[in-house]
């Protein structure tokens, strides 16, 4: 049974910084992609931020680029988030995801995508 447990959420004053971390765990042969998404009341979920695992590319959102980064501890199969000039708009729960190759309940691998249960970040102003 995959589980992606996310941390480091919480209240933090517009302009602070946060740091997200979302471990992985289970039986994963691979990991394709980590990251996050991120979804405020009453809107869609975005996303934040993508790194693939292959050649190491990461994809920020607009809203975020320059503000956040992302970094990844493969032999930890662990993500971060680093958020930095935090605003009142980037409140929101904070999902991590990954698409991942792990051990099926069948007894084969397949690749497929996971989430980890959210973690609130609330800026306020």
């Amino acid at each position: 049974q995959v589980q992606l447990v996310e941390s480091g959420g919480g209240l933090v004053q517009a302009g602070g910084p946060l740091r997200l971390s979302c471990a992985a765990s289970g039986s994963i042969f691979s990991i394709k992609s980590m990251g996050w998404y991120r979804q405020a009341p009453g809107s869609q979920r975005e996303l934040v931020v993508m790194t693939t695992t292959s050649d190491g590319y990461t994809y920020y959102g607009d809203a975020v680029k320059g503000r956040f980064t992302a970094s990844r501890d493969y032999a930890k199969n662990t993500t971060y988030l680093q958020l930095n000039s935090l605003n009142p708009e980037d409140t929101a729960v904070y999902y991590c995801n990954a698409r991942l190759t792990a051990l099926s309940g069948s007894g084969r691998y397949t690749e497929d995508d996971y989430w980890g249960r959210g973690t609130q970040v609330t800026v306020s102003s």
